[in-house]
């Protein structure tokens, strides 16, 4: 397919901008194109295996081909997914969980209660250490049961199991399970809606996916994440389209359907579009985050992280992140805006326009001696792209030795995992983004992880703040969590585990010929229960 120059201008004249570019987009072998669902997803696609890294698009591609034992409804309650029964001893230690009729992987075979058992314990090791920690025995009784026997009580495991937080608990096959979590699983062959066809992958271009015919839905509407999912197309193809405009352009001749992350200055363009429409699917937001480097310097110093929460005024990032004013708002709580344990625990240090003489100061405390602060640039990630520019000029402002190292998103992802210092390819700063919902739940939100080495890529470290987040599993009421929510905050606002930059709600763009997108906090799914209306 192409855009042609006549049509770009037509566009442009309509919208107020001119939208000059050729298409990227290919001509595919395809069922039908009433069946068949072009999406722009904002990321190129580079790691496939959800457990091994938190990656948005990951999680995305875990979501279509794998399933879950329980999933969180519209509500955000845990509801049984892959589970058909289950069931809890009377000591609250023993759970006994039995696989519901009809699941099978996309090569034909069962799943099977070693599967669960195996896919369990590798997401324990990064996820779910949680549960690890807690688990005496975790075993399979007979085909489709296995049971999870603790040490003491976890109240929260089918919150845990059912959780859409970065690595999500999915099921894999036994021998793709049984790799550490350090090693990537190369296959992709789930049990999910949708299945990977790697025959037509073109690696940084496209992916498909294919409806799974196969796939037993549950027999409940559809609900959140929990209930049937049901596929209504028959293939979905994720386009990676690395120019915005292109994508919107592509949007608005019909050769797309769907557009992940539209550039929030053409808004009004999408808008005014009788054929287009905005939809914010994820409600909560995503928060902004800089992680900096625990383990080189300068911020191996609390000094140095201190003038980094100091020295940046959020409504300034904002404005170049989410330009448009209904989808921003400053976040000062490591417990997000949207959560009941959301407050304003050791904030003094907010202030609009930031404190730059404060910076300056504690930079000069810490020893700050000009080393160069290398800040990971996503090129791919307009708003990331914006924000890290930024940075990098606000550093610089208060004569700090600060250098944009520019890549796509896949770059940043193979390198914000190198902990040696800049000189060997390591890295100082990278932006970052979470669910503003999951900052709820400490265990599993991997910003709240500082228990170094162990911890999310940044590797803060903070003994205090890790036993107060240990005590979190086990407190019973909400006003008992929301007061360890407040000494948490004070004790991570000391140490600086990470600084934030502000809560931003991205809606999609879609043709109004698509419908039936699922509206959940977190990540977009953009796989089953969509419809595809062609006049």
């Amino acid at each position: 397919m192409t855009i042609s120059r006549r049509n770009l201008i037509k566009m442009g004249m309509a919208a107020g901008t001119a939208l000059s570019m050729p298409s990227v987009l290919r001509a595919q072998t395809e069922p039908t194109a009433a069946r068949t669902v072009r999406m722009a997803m904002g990321s190129d696609l580079t790691v496939f295996d959800p457990i091994f890294t938190t990656t948005d698009p990951t999680q995305i591609h875990g979501l279509a081909i794998y399933d879950t034992l329980f999933a969180l409804d519209s509500a955000l309650k845990p509801q049984p997914q892959m589970v058909g029964k289950w069931a809890v001893s009377d000591d609250k230690k023993t759970y006994t969980f039995e696989l519901r009729d009809g699941l099978a992987w996309h090569d034909g075979s069962s799943v099977t209660a070693a599967d669960c058992v195996a896919s369990i314990r590798r997401w324990g090791q990064s996820g779910g250490q949680l549960l690890m920690e807690r688990a005496r025995d975790i075993s399979k009784k007979d085909d489709k049961t296995f049971t999870i026997v603790f040490k003491e009580p976890l109240a929260i495991l089918t919150d845990m199991l059912a959780r859409i937080a970065a690595p999500g608990p999915f099921i894999m096959r036994e021998k793709d399970a049984e790799r550490p979590f350090t090693e990537k699983v190369t296959t992709n062959i789930g049990s999910g809606p949708l299945k990977f066809n790697e025959s037509l992958m073109k690696s940084g271009s496209s992916y498909t996916y294919d409806r799974n015919e196969k796939y037993v839905p549950r027999s409940e509407p559809s609900n959140g994440l929990a209930g049937g999912k049901v596929v209504k197309v028959d293939r979905v193809i994720w386009e990676n389209i690395a120019d915005q405009q292109t994508s919107l352009a592509a949007l608005q001749a019909g050769e797309i359907d769907f557009i992940s992350n539209p550039p929030a200055d053409l808004y009004s363009v999408i808008e005014s579009d009788p054929n287009l429409a905005l939809q914010v699917l994820n409600k909560s937001g995503d928060d902004f985050c800089l992680r900096m480097n625990f383990l080189q310097k300068p911020f191996d110093s609390v000094k140095a992280r201190q003038a980094i929460l100091h020295l940046l005024d959020q409504e300034a990032f904002l404005r170049v992140a989410a330009p448009d004013p209904r989808f921003g708002r400053p976040v000062t709580s490591i417990f997000g805006n949207s959560t009941p344990y959301s407050n304003d625990e050791n904030t003094g240090w907010f202030r609009k326009g930031g404190d730059p003489e404060r910076a300056k100061q504690l930079f000069q405390e810490a020893g700050y001696a000009g080393e160069k602060i290398v800040i990971l640039d996503p090129t791919s990630w307009a708003a990331a792209h914006a924000a890290s520019q930024l940075l990098a000029a606000t550093l610089q402002k208060i004569g700090i030795n600060a250098e944009l190292a520019p890549s796509d998103w896949g770059g940043i992802v193979a390198r914000r995992g190198n902990k040696g210092p800049v000189e060997s390819g390591g890295w100082s700063i990278f932006i970052t983004t979470d669910p503003d919902y999951v900052q709820g739940d400490p265990i599993s939100a991997v910003f709240h992880n500082a228990s170094g080495d162990k911890a999310w890529f940044g590797w803060p470290k903070n003994d205090e703040y890790e036993a107060l987040r240990g005590k979190w599993a086990d407190v019973g009421t909400l006003e008992e969590r929301k007061a360890l929510a407040r000494e948490m905050q004070r004790v991570w606002w000391d140490f600086v585990g990470d600084v934030r930059l502000g809560q931003i709600v991205s809606p999609i763009a879609r043709r109004k010929t698509l419908t039936g997108l699922i509206e959940v906090p977190g990540f977009l799914v953009p796989f089953w229960n969509l419809r595809k209306d062609v006049a």
